[in-house]
């Protein structure tokens, strides 16, 4: 082989080799061959997961010394005013008179419970609001007219029910809706010469708050419901207020019968059909009322309004006295049936008087209700036999609510 050949030969071999090492197989005369390392990637490294800071609970309210000395109250344990289970016919076709910046809250409700049961309210510690609505009765008085804190004067009016309050609207209260809501009625009584006696000769609303702030158990309370313990008569209209709405009565006979019928999508809920262990007085009762007098019944629930039987807003007076100019509101009529004066002055002492009222004894007057008046405008007789009147007063009999006027949460929470 010549020189030649042999160099040839070489250079031959050296390609191949940078070839198989990943280098230039180009074999031009005098070119430069350059290997290329790609280099190997450092793995990025795995962050260690921060682990989840278990939450802090927080802690239970604890009783202070003053409330458990003065109350039975449990402050971790509050009892459930703000959701109460209620039936599927409590739904937003109910009105509601609830205001927007007081909606019923365990707390708030707690401290009402307490002002509401307090004889320390009272200019001499006598009486309480639960003296002249008092839970066995329905949260009625079962006086014709309650005693003051005198002893010797008694009101003027009779006391309302109080259960399903918070139902009728546009939410004025007292027999004449003399306030705009139950806030603004809350410190009525406690500012009454006769009722609490906080008038202005006793140094009103001011002097209240003096003496609440001297006992022990109230700036604990006023600070576990609003966050401090300043007192104030807006602070109390709002925690009355909320215990008096959370007296929502749904457990009556009434309401069991009902819930085995109710359908949202029935004619009128189903709410004027048979119901379910009813007697046929009962039944009958029940028919009257809810029919119109023009089709055979009593035409009462055009005023009060199933299921919650609060006044229905545009009801007028109803003719208790010729030439009545005043319009005059009627509680709920759940718990009627354990009531023992009836209107706004108690002048009837049974629901058969109040019956025959509306059978016989409506008088006619500018503040009549219309539904009230027969033809001609003159006021209505609906003339009904003495079993159709015993029927009526069986059917309002079932709107009795145990439940309400035994409950524990609404119970007098003071042990002295």
């Amino acid at each position: 082989m010549t020189r030649q050949a042999l160099l040839a030969a070489g250079s031959m071999m050296a390609a191949f080799a940078l070839t198989a090492c990943g280098g230039s197989s180009s074999t031009a005369t005098g070119a430069s061959i350059t290997a290329t390392v790609t280099p190997t990637p450092t793995p990025t490294p795995t962050p260690t997961p921060t682990p989840t800071p278990t939450p802090t609970p927080t802690p239970a309210p604890i009783t202070s010394a003053s409330i458990a000395e003065f109350t039975t109250l449990d402050l971790s344990a509050l009892a459930n005013y703000a959701n109460p289970a209620l039936p599927p016919y409590y739904d937003g076709t109910v009105p509601d008179n609830t205001p927007p910046g007081n909606a019923v809250t365990d707390r708030i409700a707690t401290l009402g419970r307490v002002l509401f049961y307090d004889k320390r309210l009272s200019v001499n510690d006598s009486v309480s609001c639960a003296s002249c609505h008092r839970q066995a009765n329905g949260f009625d008085d079962p006086r014709r007219f309650s005693t003051g804190f005198s002893g010797a004067a008694f009101t003027t009016a009779h006391a309302m029910r109080l259960g399903n309050i918070r139902y009728y609207r546009p939410g004025t209260m007292f027999w004449n809706k003399r306030t705009a809501s139950v806030e603004a009625q809350a410190s009525q009584p406690i500012t009454n010469a006769i009722e609490m006696g906080w008038d202005a000769s006793a140094g009103g609303i001011a002097a209240l708050i003096t003496k609440m702030r001297g006992l022990s158990y109230y700036p604990d309370l006023f600070t576990f419901a609003f966050g401090d313990a300043n007192i104030s008569e807006t602070r109390i209209q709002q925690a009355l207020a909320q215990f008096e709405r959370a007296m929502i009565s749904s457990n009556s006979r009434w309401d069991t019968a009902y819930a085995q019928v109710f359908s949202a999508t029935a004619q009128n809920r189903n709410v004027n059909v048979t119901l379910p262990g009813f007697s046929d007085a009962e039944n009958r009762g029940r028919q009257l009322f809810m029919t119109a007098p023009n089709a055979g019944g009593a035409g009462c629930a055009a005023c009060h309004v199933p299921p919650s039987y609060a006044l229905a807003a545009n009801s007028d007076s109803n003719g208790l006295d010729a030439g009545e100019t005043v319009i005059f509101k009627s509680p709920a009529l759940k718990n009627i049936g354990v009531s023992q004066a009836f209107m706004h002055d108690g002048r009837f002492a049974t629901l058969d008087q109040v019956v025959e009222h509306y059978n016989s004894g409506i008088q006619a007057g500018p503040a009549l209700d219309n539904r009230l008046s027969g033809p001609g405008g003159n006021p209505q007789r609906l003339n009904l036999s003495a079993a159709d009147k015993a029927a009526l007063v069986a059917f309002m009999q079932t709107l009795t609510d145990g439940t309400l006027n035994s409950d524990p949460k609404f119970s007098d929470p003071f042990k002295k």
